[in-house]
């Protein structure tokens, strides 16, 4: 999701990634780096404009079907 916010009257964008968790500080390193990047490329804003944060949600929070992905996981 994107959803712009202001700071000092400039819209700025504020990017959410919600994944379940596990990934590691490095990947979500170059996840929150590859989305500002790419951002900036097709809008032109300055990369200090853009705010991305990573929430990440434990397995047994998470449910498809019916069924949380912690016990989809150890169903296997």
């Amino acid at each position: 999701m994107i959803a712009p916010h202001r700071t000092r009257g400039a819209v700025m964008p504020f990017i959410t990634v919600k994944q379940l968790a596990g990934r590691t500080v490095e990947q979500r390193a170059e996840i929150a780096r590859e989305l500002t990047e790419t951002y900036v490329r097709i809008t032109g804003v300055s990369p200090a404009a853009v705010t991305v944060v990573i929430e990440e949600v434990a397995l047994e929070n998470w449910a498809a079907g019916g069924e949380t992905y912690a016990a989809k996981r150890a169903a296997g």
